[in-house]
């Protein structure tokens, strides 16, 4: 029996004004976790897509269990087993978690849907990896890691045995990492094979077997994990050495920034208030975090917060000035800038070139535009100059189209966007989502740069090794309501994780929950 259960052998996959993957080698051994580790725009995406048959490569073949096989498309890699979960969920909105999963392998009896069958071999799929899902509600309604559960769901449904998962653990909840890691190792003592690809170091050292790491391109080598480290892996990544320590100056607070009062949101899933009566402020010179595990209203109250989304009660101030019914373009010209949650939904428009991306908020700016008409010049030397900045790799420079660049390099041109325009308050949603080490180092360096100019930074963020070093305070939030505040000096991970979940809360007689 052939040892790899999946060879990609010297792939070269061309885009214009950029070779994306060069002569990449990659093998995968049967019932192993095998990483693939990057910076953004590495290439790794490309190449799980190569497999997946999503694209064709100009060179280089692919064979399963010794033998070479053609994938021109997503159900010739399904009929060869092959699944995958991408970074940016391929899930229809309006359908339901059952229809999604089913979707293109619908059961059927002359011609007519028989969806029984299907829902009892969901449910018992659900139950046995521990993937609770509601098959009848809509994607529209779910979280994103509800999301990503159906995403895997869809593999095993076509009884996938090779795995691909691209970026899983971008969009989950510390618990719902966990969770995770736990089901992969599931998946590989029934004999099943994962591709993971990841930029999260702890992941790759807890989960998986070997990593073949990628660097603009090209393959620099493949590893066994017990006989490195993070430091050697992060090295071969970016081809340097990476602090993983975040350095702040003093804490200098000055006068209040943002004051939100008694901020209410109405839930759109339910008729309960996804946000319920959160007063908070944040001060010049410091980083406040917003803690909660995923779905507890931190995502509302930035909606409410910077225009997006109505608050049925409360009051809102910015730099002295009430903007509790200003529309979002106000907000942003009085000192608040957006770092959102989700990149392609509110941070981007993707059919847009990545120059007129990062002039969204500015356009109408005299430096950018003469009676009406776009100052192209001025635009194409100002975008020059943030790719340049904000290392943002692109195929085409200026003129590429945001939606064929990584994930990550759309999210640093939305960082270089919103800090560039030298905000007063900057809100930063899940920053690092999706970074490889080097630019999360990056990122933060810019954060942390903001506070100590005197700017005020509310930052929401999922990942709790983030909320302790990046915090001056952290705001726990739990089903709407801000349930304990704390310092990041003298609490810990553990204390955060019972207030997260519901377990402990502060009363206003302990602590008072404002800044």
């Amino acid at each position: 029996m052939n040892e790899y259960v999946i060879e990609m052998l010297n792939i070269t996959k061309e885009f214009p004004g950029i070779k994306a993957n060069d002569d990449i080698t990659l093998q995968l051994k049967q019932g192993e976790v095998h990483a693939l580790l990057g910076e953004n725009g590495a290439g790794k995406s490309t190449l799980m897509s190569v497999l997946f048959g999503l694209y064709q490569p100009e060179a280089g073949i692919i064979k399963k269990n010794g033998q070479v096989v053609h994938i021109k498309d997503p159900n010739d890699a399904n009929a060869l087993n092959i699944g995958m979960v991408h970074q940016h969920f391929k899930l229809v909105e309006v359908f339901t978690v059952l229809d999604n999963i089913i979707l293109g392998v619908e059961p059927n009896k002359m011609g007519f849907l028989q969806k029984r069958e299907a829902r009892q071999k969901v449910l018992a799929l659900s139950e046995r990896y521990g993937l609770k899902v509601d098959p009848d509600a809509l994607i529209e309604d779910i979280s994103v890691g509800m999301q990503q559960r159906v995403e895997i769901l869809k593999m095993l449904y076509r009884d996938n045995d090779i795995l691909i998962f691209d970026e899983p653990t971008a969009v989950l909840t510390p618990q719902e990492i966990d969770e995770l890691m736990a089901i992969m190792r599931s998946f590989t003592k029934e004999g099943k094979s994962i591709l993971f690809i990841t930029h999260k170091l702890n992941e790759i050292m807890a989960v998986a077997d070997r990593c073949t790491v990628l660097r603009k391109g090209k393959c620099i080598g493949t590893v066994d994990i017990k006989d490195t480290t993070k430091e050697e892996l992060s090295h071969m990544m970016v081809g340097r050495e990476v602090s993983f320590a975040i350095e702040k100056g003093d804490l200098a607070t000055g006068e209040s920034i943002l004051e939100v009062s008694n901020l209410t949101v109405p839930s759109k899933l339910h008729k309960n208030n996804a946000v319920k009566d959160v007063s908070l402020s944040v001060r010049r010179g410091e980083i406040v975090c917003l803690a909660g595990i995923e779905g507890n209203g931190q995502s509302e109250f930035v909606s409410a917060l910077t225009g997006l989304e109505k608050m049925s009660a409360g009051r809102i101030t910015l730099c002295g000035q009430d903007i509790t019914a200003a529309p979002i373009r106000e907000r942003s010209k009085l000192g608040m800038s957006h770092i959102p949650e989700d990149r392609h939904k509110h941070g981007l428009i993707l059919d847009y070139s990545l120059e007129e991306n990062l002039v969204l908020q500015r356009y109408w700016q005299p430096a950018f535009q003469h009676n009406g008409f776009l100052r192209k010049a001025e635009v194409r030397k100002y975008a020059d100059h943030l790719i340049k900045q904000y290392d943002i790799r692109s195929g085409q420079g200026a003129v590429t189209s945001a939606r064929s660049m990584s994930g990550g390099n759309q999210q640093k041109a939305i960082i270089a966007r919103e800090i560039d325009k030298g905000p007063e308050l900057l809100v930063a949603v899940q920053p690092t989502r999706g970074l490889d080490v080097g630019a999360i180092e990056y990122i933060h360096k810019q954060l942390v740069a903001q506070r100590d100019a005197g700017k005020a930074v509310l930052l929401i963020s999922l990942e709790l090794d983030e909320v302790m070093n990046m915090s001056d305070r952290i705001l726990v939030m739990y089903e709407g309501e801000i349930v304990g505040e704390f310092d990041p000096k003298t609490t810990t991970v553990d204390e955060l994780g019972l207030y997260m979940a519901g377990a402990k809360r502060q009363n206003a007689a302990d602590q008072e929950v404002v800044a």
